[in-house]
This record gives C-alpha cells, sequence and structure tokens, in this order.
C-alpha cells in the first residue's frame, strides 16, 4: 500500500462516540495527551463532540445538583 493510500484511509477511519466521551472527559480535566489528541482531531466530527460535551456537561451538572441536594438535607 503506497504512502497515499495510506494517508486516505486514516482521514476516512471515522471515530466513535464512545472516542468523543472520552475526549470531552479528559478535556473536562485539562489533561490531554499531544498524540491523542492529534488522533481525535482526526477522526472525531464536530458533531460527534458537540453531543458529547453537551451531554458531558449536563451529567456534570446533575452530579453537582445532586451533591448539594444531598449535602443540604
Amino acid at each position: 500500500m503506497s504512502s497515499d493510500q495510506s494517508k486516505n484511509s486514516e482521514k476516512t477511519e471515522r471515530g466513535t462516540f464512545l472516542q468523543a466521551m472520552k475526549a470531552v472527559t479528559w478535556a473536562f480535566f485539562g489533561v490531554r495527551k499531544h498524540t491523542d489528541h492529534d488522533h481525535d482531531a482526526a477522526t472525531l466530527t464536530v458533531g460527534q463532540v458537540i453531543a458529547a460535551g453537551l451531554l458531558g456537561a449536563t451529567l456534570f451538572i446533575a452530579g453537582v445538583l445532586l451533591l448539594v441536594k444531598f449535602v443540604t438535607s
């Protein structure tokens, strides 16, 4: 397989929603390896990242609200 063909096959590889959730979770913590970031940028779509970010933010807010409710009760 030539170099051009291997590059094309890498570009057509598409990330999964689980990979997007993993990337967003690590982004919330602010910790990310450069190689993982490059791989995510090449495979994840904007829609996947936005959906994972919205879900992650919703879960985070729900967790904080539950924690506050538990502590104040």
